[in-house]
This record gives structure tokens, sequence and C-alpha cells, in this order.
């Protein structure tokens, strides 16, 4: 099997785990046996002091004397000055780093947490056990509620350069005999459907009466964002860039062995191996993230509970390197499932997927192996390549990058945290790529987590605010993990239409045939064949589960709401299909663009909240709450943006979309988290500026967890 060099991929990030070198030309000799890695701490944001770095004995050493070898001795000449030694053997005493945030794994999850943390000017040390970042390109849906995370720290752009458009190369989702061969049906996908997009000519009629819900266009006005495919391998890299770049000092090829918690200070200290030397050293921290994926250290020392499904088989990834251009300008679409029920198949390879990677010379041949076949099953690289060229249907050159098996799971925890230690990301929701909802959801996690944990640590919120990380997301992650399988099962009606699976192939010919013929059983089969196919749209144009997302507990306040939350409209009937903007506290803050009365470039709600603080949107007759927004920011330490939206207001409401869907009147109030969320609104200004300072003291200081005075 010829797999892709990890270090191919990863050589530009890995230049910054250089190994430090000793002073000493004794480490410089031949005789030298020990090289180890110095890692820098991380600071307070505003400590200037050196950070020290203890043994197990106490003593200490500011960083710049920290020996890049665990075998140093440190003597002290008559002046005072530190005399280093070397010896050719490690000494059992094992250096402790000390930081405050120790993020263990640098996928998605983890990598998207260091950056969000170093936005608030936090540092720390960010670990993987892997050589480096993703050699294969797993994740690469891409959608608009992780990329406004992103956006947020101005990462949107950059990914957007790599990344292969929606609009041009994500249209239509396929079911076909081969690439080259014929198609069996279509569906459009991630927002390219003529009745999901906005009807320009008639955008004043593209909403129902004034509460309702928009009809078309659906993909254009829920984000400023749009879906795009970004393959892990490109993701990834540009995630720990920045988190390194802004103060995450990343070491991979480094694995957590264990942790262990201070009763007394509630200091962790992590026991890590550097998986090159052998090196075992201690990191003491006061935060432990555990983003290390489906196999988590740290979920299963925590013994998080699990909640577990029967699994549903296996999966088999094959990369492939072949240029399929010629196929694609009638074909054009990111994912082709390929199914040909009048021919015999390989146990490994009963059907599949060709997905796009690099448009249109690389790809993903995604392999579903019959349900007796042994999961230990290792065919060789000509019986794969056998298998995707017949997935293929020409003559067109391939070869085989790389191959890997996955496991098709429904497992999710029923909490995410315990202490100071936080899970997110594939180590808390396991389950199938369908809706391409796995590194979508794992940056939501971090950015839901990381505003809080810097507003902890800084001191503008109680501990207890990091409660609500796992009151919000568990129930996200609960929710993405069951819908990912129902969309693989979803598709056994399509299977079930087209014959695949019935065992013989006379029998599979025969409801093929049965397809086109002109009879009652024949047009029962087309009709299910259709459903099936249509009811694929809640996977590809599944906006609803991707956006709905509706937070409660003690980061939101709603106690001023005179009902509970409820949907209406479309996303009433299909909360996965559709989406509903909404200001009710715990729904995402509406997108809506916005502008100046001497227009210049647009600006959306989005972009106006968000970067760490808390957002007041209000409008005409809104003036106390601006002032009490004031004072409040100043009392609490918290900041607090204003904004007005209205006539002649400091923003122009220019479609009149904010008027449609702020769930206030103008003199009203709507409070947005750093995280985007709605926190709380209130319907009018209320009687005086005292009575709404009074009031948004109340409510940023119980979303905070801060006993009001």
């Amino acid at each position: 099997m010829a797999n892709l060099p990890s270090h191919s991929l990863v050589a530009p990030l890995r230049t910054s785990l250089a190994w430090s070198l000793a002073r000493s030309s004794h480490l410089l000799s031949r005789h030298s046996k020990v090289l180890c890695r110095s890692i820098c701490t991380s600071q307070r944001r505003f400590d200037k002091t050196p950070t020290t770095i203890h043994s197990r004995n106490g003593a200490s050493n500011t960083r710049n004397l920290i020996a890049a070898s665990s075998s140093a001795h440190v003597n002290k000449l008559s002046n005072g000055t530190a005399r280093r030694t070397f010896a050719s053997v490690q000494t059992s005493q094992e250096p402790t780093l000390e930081t405050e945030f120790l993020v263990v794994g640098a996928g998605p999850a983890g990598a998207a947490l260091a950056c969000f943390l170093t936005s608030y000017g936090l540092k720390g040390v960010m670990i993987s056990t892997a050589p480096g970042t993703a050699n294969t390109p797993r994740a690469h849906i891409t959608n608009m509620a992780a990329l406004e995370c992103l956006r947020d720290i101005g990462l949107d752009k950059d990914l957007e350069a790599l990344a292969s458009k929606g609009d041009e190369h994500m249209i239509h989702t396929r079911w076909c005999h081969s690439m080259a061969g014929e198609e069996y049906a279509r569906i459009h996908s991630w927002g390219n459907g003529p009745d999901r997009k906005v009807n320009e000519d008639a955008r004043l009629q593209i909403f129902r009466p004034s509460t309702d819900f928009p009809i078309q266009g659906e993909y254009e006005t829920a984000s400023p964002c749009g879906p795009m495919d970004l393959p892990q391998t490109q993701l990834e890299p540009v995630l720990v860039r920045y988190a390194t770049m802004n103060g995450f000092k990343t070491r991979f090829d480094t694995t957590l062995l264990s942790f262990e918690t201070d009763s007394d200070t509630g200091l962790i200290t992590a026991n890590i191996r550097d998986n090159l030397s052998g090196q075992e050293y201690q990191v003491r921290t006061k935060y432990l993230f555990g983003a290390d994926g489906a196999r988590s250290q740290v979920v299963k020392q925590l013994d998080l509970p699990l909640s577990v499904k029967p699994g549903q088989g296996m999966a088999i990834n094959v990369l492939v390197k072949a240029d399929l251009s010629h196929l694609v300008e009638h074909r054009r679409g990111n994912l082709h499932w390929v199914m040909q029920p009048d021919k015999e198949h390989p146990d490994f390879g009963w059907m599949g997927i060709v997905r796009m990677v690099k448009p249109w010379n690389e790809w993903m041949f995604i392999l579903f192996p019959t349900r007796e076949c042994d999961f230990q099953i290792s065919p060789s690289k000509e019986e794969y390549l056998q298998r995707v060229r017949d997935f293929i249907g020409d003559d067109t050159p391939a070869e085989i990058l790389d191959v890997s098996k996955w496991f098709i799971n429904e497992i999710v925890a029923e909490e995410y945290s315990q202490g100071n230690i936080y899970c997110m990301g594939d180590a808390v929701h396991r389950h199938p790529p369908f809706n391409g909802l796995g590194s979508n959801t794992c940056i939501q996690d971090a950015f839901n987590l990381a505003w809080k944990v810097a507003y902890v640590h800084r001191g503008l919120a109680d501990p207890s605010l990091l409660s609500s990380y796992s009151t919000e997301r568990q129930p996200v992650g609960r929710q993405i993990i069951t819908r990912a399988n129902d969309g693989f099962r979803e598709h056994f009606n399509v299977w079930q239409a087209l014959g695949m699976l019935s065992e013989d192939v006379e029998s599979r010919k025969q409801v093929l045939a049965e397809l086109t013929a002109p009879t009652p059983t024949g047009r029962e089969r087309r009709q299910a064949f259709q459903a099936a196919i249509s009811n694929t749209c809640h996977e590809f144009h599944g906006l609803g589960v991707e956006m709905n997302q509706v937070y409660s507990g003690p980061g939101v306040y709603s106690a001023d709401e005179a009902v509970p939350f409820k949907h209406s409209g479309p996303a009433a009937e299909d909360p996965v299909l559709y989406y509903e903007k909404s200001t009710y506290p715990g729904c995402r803050l509406p997108h809506v663009w916005l502008n100046t009365t001497t227009p210049t470039e647009p600006k959306s709600t989005i972009d106006l909240a968000g970067h760490g603080a808390f957002t007041l949107f209000t409008g005409i007759g809104g003036e106390h709450w601006r002032e009490a927004a004031k004072k409040v920011s100043a009392e609490l330490g918290v900041p607090v943006e204003v904004h007005s939206i209205g006539f002649r207001e400091e923003w122009e409401d220019v479609y009149f979309d904010w008027e449609r869907v702020r769930g206030v009147e103008e003199s009203g109030a709507v409070l947005v988290r750093p995280d985007r969320y709605v926190g709380w609104r209130a319907p009018t200004v209320l009687e005086s500026e005292e009575a709404c300072e009074s009031k948004l003291s109340t409510v940023l200081a119980s979303i905070l967890g801060r006993k009001t005075s």
C-alpha cells in the first residue's frame, strides 16, 4: 500500500518544532545520546515576568536557562554564575513545565480552540500525538456556522482562498453507474437549488408577512459566509499556524499519557511523552482541554459516560490522484454515489462515493464493504486500483495515494467536562460524515468554550459560567450524531430502489429492469426511487441542522420571555431542512446586511457582534440603552458594544431585514454574547436610563454567573 509520507504534508509546520540545541559543545559530540525539546510555557496576558520551569525537587530556573537535555546539571561557579555540565545518560529528575492552558489534540477542535484563545491574548501549549497536521483529507464540507466562528478572528478569507467554492464545485450530488457512465439521478446541494437561492428580481417578495420566514434564498440570507469544500489537509495547517504565530507553543509527536488533579490547588499535572526521544516529562496547567479525537485519552481517564448505539459497519477511504476534468463539465458536483447492481462486486467495495478533494484531479473513493466483510480484510493495492477503475468507468490513469479505514459510529458523551477539564470535537461526538457536520461542530464547540474560558480567566465571569459549555453543546452533539446517522440510514431507501440490497446479480438486474418497466410495479418502484432521492435533501440541503441550534441554561437570560422557544413556519415543519432566524435568547444572532446613510461597503450584523465583546442592538428611541450599556460596562469591567439600527441611525436597515427578524420594537434591545448567540432581549426601552441600567446589569451578571450587589 503506497501511503503519502506524512512529513511531506506537514514540513512547513514542523519547522516550528525545531529542537533547542544546548550551548555546551559536549552535546554536539558523537557521544551525546540525548536531545530534548524546550517548550516555552505560557504567561498571563499582562504578566511580563519570566516563566519558570520546576524540577520535581522544587528547584527553579528562568525559561532562558532551560536545558535542552534532561541530563544537564547546574553547578555554581565561585562568582555565582551557573555552569552546565552534561552527562551521557538521563537523570531521574524529569522537568515540569508550567502553562495555564494545555490543549491535547491539534485537529479542527483543538487547533480552533487555540486560535480562539489567542484572540483573547491567552497563550498556552498544544500537543498532538500525530506526526503533523492531517495527512488525509478526512473532513471537507465547511458550513456557514463554522465559518462565522473563524470569521471572528479573520481566518475566513484565508480559508476561502484555499477552498473549492460552493457555487462552482458543490452544485450537485449524483447517483451513477460510474463517473463516466450512466446517471441514475442527481439533486441540487449546499444551497444551489433554484428554490433555495435568492430571486434577485423579486427580492422584496421573498418574505411572507412580517414575522415569517423567507421561502427563497435561505443560504444567501442566513449568513455573510457561504458553504465551501475545504479538505482537512488544508484547514488544519491554517489553524495551527495561526495559533502558533499568536502564542500557542505546538508540539507534534507528543502523547498525553495520564493526568492528575491536585485537590488542594486544582492544578492539573499532565504526564507527557515525546514520541521521538522517548523522554517523559510533566506539564502543570490550570486548564486541560481534551480535543484528542475518537480514541481520547482524556475522555477515557475521566470516564465520561458515553451514549453508544450499535455501529453501522466500516468504510474504506482510498485517496486517488486521477484527472477527471473531462468528465465533470456535465456532472458538476463534489459527491458522486457509484452503484453497479448489474455487476459482481468485491466484499470490500460493494458500492461507494467518489468525493472531490481537489478539482478535478484528486478524489477520495469511499468504499462501503458488504455486511459480511471481515473488518480485518486487507486487499492488495492492485485490488483497490481495480475497484477505482470500475468506479471511474473509462481508461483514465489513476494512482492510489493512501488507504485508511474508519467505522460508522453513533456515540456522544453525556457530559463534556469535569472540573477544569473540558472535552470537545470527536472526543465527545463520533459519527459518520453525512451532512458534513463533523469538523464544523468541532469548531463551534471551541468557539463556545473559548470566550467563557477567557472571561473566567480574566475575572470577568464566575467559574460557574464554564458549566454552561456542557449544558449548551452536549445537546448539539447528540443532535448531530443522530442526524449524521439518519443521513446514512436514509440512503438505504435509495439502495433498495436500485436493487443494491439483493444478494445475487440476477435479482439486482431484475430490479434495475423494473425501473424502466411500463407496469404498475415499475411505476411504484420509480416513485419509491424518486422519493428516496428527494429525501436526501435533508443531508445535502440541511441548513436547519447547521444553523438552528438553540441554547438554554444559565448562559442565557430568558426569564423575560412570555413563552418557551418554539419554531414557526417551515422550520416548525422541518427543522433539519429549514433555518429560522430569531432573536429569542439562546438563538444564533440573525445575519442581515446593513449600511450607512451615505452608502459604503455593506456590513453584516455578524461582523458588528463578537470579537470578544458583548453587543447590544437597539434602534430609534433606544438612547437609554446606549447610556446604560456604557455604565454597566464600566461597572462590571465587561466590554459591551452598542449599535443602533434604523432610519437615519448609526446603521440603516437598507432592506428592512432587521425589522423583520429583530423580534423587539424599535426602542427595544437585543443583547448578543461574544459567540454571537443572543443572551437576552427587551421588547421596548424602559421608563428611565436608571431602569435600563439596572436591568442590563442584572442580565449581564446572571449570564456571567456574578452576584449582583
